[in-house]
């Protein structure tokens, strides 16, 4: 009788072992597989984020000193990199999808994505440069201001600020 009993609880840890052994293979396969899904959602709407703000600086751009729009950001990963200084927006942020080819670089509209390997991961660059057109500040001033991720979404403020020789001032404030 004893030894029945004993042979119930070794099957019982068995069986159990088993079970986990089977639960670990499936994480290990399926977690890197929706890590790269949420990656690649991310990407999409990083496209999205900057195209919105493409699309208020161009409205800014045509019409008249003074006005100002709002935009509302959600980074839940990556920096978004506001440069007076070279008049551009960057969107940096490090994926396992390959957005495009590693290496390459791809121009979408006004967007120049470029992908760098490294390692496990891929650094998706997604850049816009105001350069011709705009002459880009942060609070009136040209330096570069990053914006990481946040729970909370941040709200940008961007603005007309006049001409400067032939150039408009889009002047960006968080």
């Amino acid at each position: 009788m004893k030894q029945k009993r004993g042979q119930v609880w070794i099957e019982t840890v068995i069986y159990t072992l088993i079970a986990f052994i089977m639960i670990g293979l499936v994480l290990s396969y399926a977690k890197p597989k929706i890590e790269g899904l949420q990656d690649k959602t991310i990407l999409e709407q990083s496209v999205g984020m900057m195209e919105g703000i493409d699309y208020i600086i161009s409205c800014l751009g045509m019409g008249c000193p003074g006005n100002q729009r709002s935009i509302e950001l959600g980074i839940k990963k990556g920096v978004l990199k506001i440069d007076g200084v070279n008049n551009e927006i960057v969107f940096e942020i490090e994926s396992r999808d390959e957005y495009i080819e590693p290496g390459g670089e791809y121009q979408e509209g006004k967007i120049v994505v470029i992908n760098e390997k490294r390692g496990n991961f891929n650094l998706i660059t997604f850049a816009m440069n105001y350069d011709e057109t705009y002459d880009l500040t942060y609070q009136g001033e040209d330096k570069l201001k990053s914006i990481t991720k946040s729970s909370t979404p941040y709200k940008l403020f961007i603005s007309n600020k006049g001409e400067i020789g032939n150039k408009t001032v889009i002047d960006v404030v968080v």
